[in-house]
C-alpha cells in the first residue's frame, strides 16, 4: 500500500536530513507504529505520505513515496485527500468549520458524497467515539482532549485507505486512548485500512501495532523484536528486561502471567518513594475550614544568598506581555485559547525547611460556564514542596481548575488564594510572581522568532544569568537548533521550550497542563528529574494530566475530577492502585502489591 524507495528529506537551512536513506513497504491492512526519541523525523515520514512533504513544507524530498501507485512527487495533497486521513500533532491547526457535527461532515462534502451517506457516518462516528453529547458544541469550547477525539473522527468519515496519525492519543484519558484505538483497530482487520501512526506513550499502542518501524534505524519488524533492541520502550518491556522475560511482553495481560516468581521476590517488601519523593503529610480538605486569609510563600524562596543571580535582578521589575486579548485584567483568550501571559523578573531561592501553610487554598469552588457547570464544590490545599497530578476523563474540568490559579477565570462562587492572593483580582505583575503556567498549547506562550531569542527574552524576563533558558533546553531535549523558528519544531520540542521559559522564572507555583505532551520517554525522564528538584527545593507544582505513568513517578498526590467535582483525594499509590483506569502498567502487573514504577522494583531487587 506505501512503498518509500531510498527516501531522504531535507529541510532548507538544515545541515542534516531529517530522513535518510529510507527503503520500505507497508502492507494493506496493518497497523504499523512508528517509534524513536523526538526529532527523529517521525513526523517527516508521515507528512511524505500525505504529500504535505514537501508540497506545503518544503525541503527537498529525494528517492520516491508511492501510496496506492500515486506518487507524492506528482500528487499534491488535495489529490490525495481521498486516499490518505491525516491527524497531525496539533488538533487546532485541523479544524475548518465551527462546530463538532459540521467538522465531522467537512471532508465528506469536500469529496461530494451523498447526503445519506454522509448522515449515517457522522451517526456512526460519533457514537464511535463518544462525541454524541458534544454533536452541537462550538469547537472552541471543548477540551484538548475533546479535540483531538473530533479531529479523529473527522478523518475516519471520509472512510480512506490510509490513516496517517501523529500522536492520537496525546491529549486523550486512557478510557478515550482504548475506544480511539479499539476503532482503529476494527478498521484494519474489519475494512483493510492501512494505519501509520507515530505515538510516544507506547505503554497505549504498542500490543495494536502489527509491525513497528524504528527511527532514526529505519528498522521495521514485528513489535516484540524491534521493542528488544529499542531504546524507547514501554514500562511493561522495560520490567519484562529487568526480570529477563523471554518472550518480552507488550500488554498487561502477557506481563502478569510472568510475573508470579517476581511478585513472589517482591512480597514483604515495601516500595521506596522514587528518587526525590518524599512523603508529604496530606493537608486538611475540611469542606467546612474558612480558608487560610493570607497564606506564606515558603521561606527561602526569595533569598538571594539561595540563588546568585537574584542578587543582581535591578529594580524596578520589568514586565513585558505576551498574547493578545480580554478577559480578566491582564489574561484573556485569542485563537485557539491563546493566554495574555506576563513575564516577569522574579527572585527566587531554595527551601529545605519551611512552614507547612498552604501556598494555595480552594474552597468550596465553583465555576459555571453558559450552561455548563465546569467545577462545583473543589475544595483543596497545595503546600510548600508538594507535587500533585490532576487526572480525570477528558472534560473533567482540569484545565479550568489552573485557569482559576492564574486568574484566567473568575469563579462563580467559593473562594480561590495563591499566596494570600486572590487570582481573578490581583493584577497579573503581582501574580506572575507567585505562580506560572504552561498551557496545553505550548505557542501561547511562544512569539520570538528563533530558539535563541526566545531563551534570551526568558532570561531577561527572569532577571537570570544569560544562557539559563538555553541551558534547561539543552538538558530536557537536546540538539534543538538555536536559530530554528518556534512554529517549526516538533510538538515536543515546542513544549520543551515553553517549560524551560516557564521554569526559567522558577515561579514558587508551577502549573503545567499535559506537561509530557510529545515528549519521548528519554525527554519525560529528564523533566522528571527537573520536576523533583524543584519541589525539594520548596516549589509546590500542580499538574493535569493523562499520562498515568508521569503520575506515578512524580506525584505526591492525585486528585481525581469527574464532572466538575473531586471523587478522589490521596496519597499516589493508594489512589491509583485502586484505579484500573490510571493504574500505571508496573501497578497493573504486580497488584496487589503497591509497586508503581520499574525504578522501584529495581531498588528492591
Amino acid at each position: 500500500m506505501i512503498r518509500f524507495e531510498n527516501v531522504s528529506v531535507t529541510y532548507d537551512g538544515a545541515a542534516a536530513p531529517s530522513l535518510s536513506g529510507l527503503d520500505l513497504t507497508v502492507p494493506e491492512g496493518e497497523l504499523v507504529l512508528l517509534v524513536g526519541p523526538s526529532g527523529v523525523g517521525k513526523s517527516t515520514l508521515l507528512n511524505a505520505v500525505s504529500g504535505l512533504v514537501p508540497h506545503f513544507t518544503g525541503g527537498t524530498l529525494r528517492g520516491r513515496v508511492t501510496v496506492d501507485g500515486r506518487d507524492t512527487r506528482t500528487h499534491p495533497p488535495r489529490e490525495l485527500a481521498d486516499l490518505v486521513g491525516t491527524v497531525g500533532q496539533d488538533p487546532l491547526a485541523h479544524f475548518v468549520t465551527d462546530t463538532v457535527e459540521d467538522e465531522l461532515a467537512y471532508g465528506m462534502e469536500s469529496l461530494g458524497l451523498a447526503p445519506a451517506v454522509m448522515r449515517r457516518r457522522v451517526e456512526e462516528t460519533l457514537d464511535l467515539l463518544g462525541l454524541a453529547e458534544l454533536r452541537d458544541r462550538p469547537i472552541a469550547t471543548l477540551s484538548g482532549g475533546q479535540q483531538q477525539r473530533v479531529a479523529i473522527g473527522s478523518v475516519l468519515t471520509p472512510h480512506p485507505k490510509v490513516l496517517v496519525l501523529d500522536e492520537p492519543t496525546s491529549a486523550l484519558d486512557p478510557s478515550a486512548a482504548e475506544d480511539v484505538l479499539a476503532v482503529l483497530q476494527r478498521l484494519v482487520h474489519d475494512l483493510g485500512t492501512t494505519v501509520l501512526m507515530a505515538e510516544h506513550r507506547l505503554e497505549r499502542v504498542v500490543q495494536y501495532a502489527d509491525q513497528v518501524l524504528l527511527l532514526p534505524e529505519g528498522v521495521l519488524g514485528a513489535p516484540a523484536d524491534v521493542m528488544a533492541v529499542s531504546p524507547v520502550h514501554p514500562p511493561v518491556v522495560a520490567l519484562g528486561r529487568l526480570a529477563g522475560w523471554e518472550p518480552l511482553p507488550l500488554s498487561v495481560r502477557d506481563a502478569r502471567r510472568a510475573a508470579g516468581p517476581l511478585r513472589e521476590r517482591l512480597a514483604g517488601r515495601e516500595p521506596a518513594p522514587a528518587a526525590g519523593l518524599l512523603p508529604h503529610p496530606a493537608p486538611s480538605r475540611n469542606r467546612g475550614a474558612a480558608p487560610d486569609p493570607a497564606p506564606q510563600t515558603p521561606a527561602g524562596l526569595d533569598s538571594p544568598q539561595a540563588n546568585p543571580a537574584a542578587r543582581a535582578i535591578p529594580a524596578p521589575p520589568a514586565f513585558e506581555a505576551r498574547g493578545s486579548g480580554g478577559g480578566a485584567p491582564g489574561f484573556g483568550k485569542g485563537r485557539g485559547g491563546g493566554i495574555f501571559l506576563f513575564r516577569r523578573r522574579t527572585r527566587t531561592g531554595t527551601r529545605t525547611n519551611g512552614p507547612t501553610t498552604p501556598l494555595v487554598t480552594i474552597d468550596r469552588l465553583a465555576v459555571r460556564r453558559a450552561r455548563i457547570e465546569a467545577l462545583r464544590q473543589i475544595t483543596l490545599q497545595v503546600t510548600a514542596g508538594e507535587t500533585i497530578a490532576l487526572m480525570g476523563r477528558n472534560g473533567a474540568g482540569k484545565s479550568t481548575l489552573l485557569g482559576t490559579l492564574v486568574g484566567m477565570i473568575t469563579p462563580t462562587s467559593g473562594t480561590v488564594r495563591v499566596a494570600g492572593l486572590t487570582p481573578h483580582a490581583t493584577d497579573p505583575r503581582s501574580l506572575i510572581r507567585h505562580v506560572g503556567l504552561v498551557p496545553q498549547e505550548p505557542r501561547d506562550l511562544l512569539y520570538a522568532d528563533t530558539v535563541a531569542a526566545e531563551c534570551a527574552a526568558a532570561d531577561a524576563d527572569a532577571g537570570a544569568a544569560p544562557g539559563s533558558c538555553r541551558a534547561l533546553v539543552e538538558e530536557l531535549l537536546p540538539g534543538v537548533a538555536d536559530e530554528t523558528h518556534p512554529r517549526d519544531l516538533s510538538e515536543g520540542q515546542r513544549l520543551t521550550l515553553a517549560l524551560s521559559v516557564v521554569l526559567t522564572a522558577r515561579p514558587p507555583l508551577l502549573l503545567l497542563d499535559e506537561p509530557t505532551r510529545g515528549l519521548d520517554y528519554a525527554a519525560k525522564a529528564r523533566l522528571v528529574t527537573r520536576l523533583r528538584g524543584l519541589a525539594a527545593e520548596g516549589h509546590a507544582i500542580v499538574l493535569a494530566t493523562h499520562d498515568v505513568e508521569l503520575a506515578a513517578e512524580l506525584a505526591h498526590r492525585v486528585v481525581i475530577v469527574a464532572g466538575g467535582e473531586v471523587v478522589a483525594d490521596g496519597p499516589t499509590a493508594e489512589v491509583v492502585v485502586s484505579s484500573p483506569a490510571f493504574s500505571p502498567q508496573v501497578a497493573k502487573v504486580l497488584a496487589p502489591q503497591h509497586w508503581l514504577t520499574v525504578e522501584q522494583v529495581e531498588g528492591a531487587l
